[in-house]
Formats: structure tokens, sequence, C-alpha cells
């Protein structure tokens, strides 16, 4: 049987649960690029606070300057292939531009990262189509729920009616955390009983969906390790009924990776990519790491944007991804 809840017609403001948070932490508004400083001091101190100071220390470019900024940036999840790229791109242009000071050679180090993670930039934007569907897969822990009740409540202030689809049947736990969503959204919520088919929710919740003129659905994938061959088939069949039920849809299916897993976000991307085609990367738990590195390894290897980051658990610290407000808050004193 299929369940859905309406919105409410008028609801009072609601009062979050810890562990679904809507209000922003700080009501004296604290500015975003101060709290993106804050946020993202460990990556901050982890790569760029080190990087700065063996430059300055040693002075000058040479060899070994740039094998000690090699050593940073691969403790830092950065990844040996992107290392790589990093490393010679300076090599070349620190040569070209006959850059021998330490400054300068800052600015180039930073520029570099800069040209890496903002090629292809682009945000999340609902286009024309209606319902407008939105897949989000990813392994379980990553915030992957949570990522989707946060897309809820920015889409329902930009007046947008909005359905949570619970497909992954296989947690009571995900379920019950997304209708918790729902509820304090106002979003209207879509699940069948535990176990189902959850092909047969998304096709259920599609036409209902389409019958009551809904602008955006947000799908719940089952979290699923990426090393199950026969979960990413599942996740290949929920696509394909999606597509039977509107043909071009999803319009978007974002995987969403959590930044503290460092390498391991690598290997979740290039089989979830392998498996359906993802269009766009959130990224999470930036604040709560030294492994921020991964962000510029995941937008070096994968042609596919970052369009969200998360920088911690308050509603509002799910933003669009702005490379060069990103790179600015690693670099400021």
């Amino acid at each position: 049987m299929f369940f859905w809840k309406k919105k409410p017609e008028e609801e009072t403001q609601p009062q979050p649960a810890p562990s679904v948070p809507l209000e922003p932490e700080n009501p004296e508004k604290k500015g975003f690029f101060s709290r993106l400083k804050d946020r993202l001091s460990k990556t901050k101190d982890s790569i760029i606070t080190r990087v700065k100071e063996v430059i300055r220390l040693r002075g000058k470019v040479s060899e070994e300057l740039l094998d000690e900024i090699e050593e940073i940036l691969i403790q830092a999840d950065v990844g040996v292939d992107t290392t790589m790229k990093i490393i010679d791109r300076i090599r070349k242009e620190s040569r070209a531009r006959g850059i021998e000071d330490s400054e300068p050679m800052i600015d180039l180090f930073k520029e570099v990262l800069l040209e890496i993670i903002q090629k292809n930039e682009r945000l999340l934007e609902i286009g024309a189509a209606r319902p407008y569907v939105i897949a989000v897969v990813g392994v379980n822990g990553t915030g992957k729920t949570t990522t989707i009740g946060k897309l809820a409540k920015h889409f329902l202030e930009q007046k947008l009616s909005v359905m949570m689809v619970a497909a992954d049947t296989f947690r009571a736990a995900a379920v019950d955390q997304l209708e918790i969503w729902s509820e304090r959204t106002g979003a209207q919520f879509a699940k069948q009983a535990m176990g189902a088919d959850p092909a047969s929710v998304c096709f259920d919740a599609l036409n209902s969906a389409k019958s009551k003129n809904v602008d955006v659905v947000l799908i719940d994938t089952a979290g699923r390790l990426h090393t199950k061959v026969n979960l990413m088939a599942e996740l290949q069949k929920v696509f394909r009924v999606i597509k039977k039920v509107i043909p071009d849809a999803p319009h978007e299916a974002l995987i969403v990776l959590d930044a503290t897993t460092g390498q391991n976000a690598i290997s979740q991307m290039k089989i979830f990519s392998e498996a359906v085609p993802i269009t766009g990367v959130v990224m999470t738990k930036l604040d709560g790491t030294a492994k921020g590195g991964i962000l510029i390894a995941i937008r070096d290897l994968f042609d596919v944007p970052i369009l969200k980051i998360g920088i911690g658990e308050q509603i509002d610290d799910l933003r669009d991804f702005n490379p060069s407000e990103f790179v600015d808050a690693l670099f400021a004193e």
C-alpha cells in the first residue's frame, strides 16, 4: 500500500529535534565567509598553513620545496595523481614566470588549486520540468537523508512544492528520519511498507507527484556499500523505473560524499558513476576533518561538478559550492 502526506495548509514554525536541526545556530548572523573559514580550519591547517610554512622557510623555488609540498598534499588526501598534476603545474609556471620569492609562490599555489576545482562550475537549480526529479545516492553514513531534508527546506523557501520519497525500504531509521524532515518542513512524504521494492516505491510516488502537480521530487535511495554488485544493480533498476514514469528523469542524480572518509570517497565516486549517471556531488562534513583535500581530488578526477558542501549540522550549513570563496577561505590569514 502506498502512503503519502499532504503539506499542511498552515504550519507554525517547528522546533527542530537535535538530530534534524533547522534553525541557524547563530541568530546573530555571523557572516558566511567567516563561518566557512572557521569550519575549514582543519583542512586549512593540514594543507595551506603547512604549505605556506615550507614555502616561506625555503624562501625560493627548488625541487626540495616541491617534494615537501608533494608530501603535504598526499598526506591531506589530495591523492597521488592530483598532487602530481599540481606539482607539475607549479614547476612549469614558476619557471615560466621567473618566480623566486615565497609570496608569489604562495599566490601561484592558490591559483593552481582554483584552476582545478572551478572547472564546469554550476549551481543546483530547478529546471522547467515538472515534477523535477532529484535522485540522491551514496553509502550509509554520509549524511544523505539529512542532505535531502535540507534541500527540501531550501526548495520550499523558494515557494516550490516538494515531495520526499523514502526509497530506502531496508532501514526503518532512514524512513523515520526522512518522515521527521517532512513533518518539520511541510513537504509531502511518500513511503511504502518496510521491505517493499524500492523501484515500486518510486513508481507509485512519481505517478502521485504527477497527479498532484508537485514541483520537486527528492528520492532517498537505499544507502549501500559501493562494493556490493547486487545492490548497485538494484539502484540501476530504480533509475530505469524512474525513466518509465518520466522519460527525462531523474533530472539530477546527486552523490553524497563524506569528506572524513578521505580516499574512500574516490572509490565510491568511481563505482557509483559507473552504475548510474551522476550529475553532481554534495560533499558533507568538511567542518570535522583535516581530509578536505579529497574535494580537490574529486574535482580533478571526475568531470562532475560539486554543487553543495556541508560545513556543519545546521540548515544553513549546506551551501552552494563557490570555488573562489572556498579557496579564499582556505588561504585567508
